[in-house]
């Protein structure tokens, strides 16, 4: 078993720190919102206006910057290994956002249904939810084996590790913004 110098491992106990900060920072951001869930929409119409809204704003915010720079921090590559890494990084980041797109087509159906959900509609989307998380999946175990045959397997489960923080930080910001699914009235 390798061990870390004093001085790896100060550098990857502060990397860690700074991604445990960013998490806590984005997750605090998002549980302040989770009220908006208790609250009744009184005006659907503005209500699916707004969130979606909210949500392409949030999808299309600066966090692939922010997360490139979180990324980098952790990863703590040497320059033969970034050199490798990177490209990889990009690929993924490219389908990644493909599947982001998607994720976005869902969220503004919901919200574009909200208010006259039927049976029909949330099977739907809640079956397009499920295949979307399949093609996370697939995604990941496709770039998990890219990274491992080209780097090692403890950097791709790093990367992946830091990746599945990120996603559930993201992930948590859109739910905490999504109004609870009602009942319709049968009428």
């Amino acid at each position: 078993m390798t061990t870390l110098s004093g001085t790896g491992r100060n550098a990857h106990t502060s990397a860690l720190s700074r991604i445990r900060f960013a998490a806590l920072a984005l997750a605090l951001a998002a549980a302040t919102s989770l009220c908006a869930q208790r609250t009744h929409v009184q005006d659907s119409a503005r209500s699916k206006e707004l969130n979606t809204q909210a949500y392409i704003q949030l999808l299309h915010a600066d966090l692939s910057a922010k997360k490139e720079q979180i990324v980098r921090e952790t990863m703590e590559l040497s320059e033969q290994q970034s050199a490798i890494f990177w490209p990889i990084y990009r690929e993924y980041q490219a389908e990644q956002t493909k599947l982001t797109a998607d994720k976005l087509a869902i969220v503004a159906d919901y919200s574009q249904n909200f208010s006259n959900m039927t049976d029909e509609k949330a099977d739907q989307l809640a079956q397009g939810v499920m295949q979307l998380d399949e093609k996370r999946m697939a995604l990941r175990e496709k770039y998990y084996a890219t990274m491992k045959k080209a780097l090692s397997s403890t950097i791709a489960v790093r990367f992946f590790q830091v990746e599945h923080q990120l996603q559930l930080i993201v992930d948590l910001q859109i739910a905490a913004n999504l109004p609870i699914m009602e009942e319709n009235d049968p009428q």
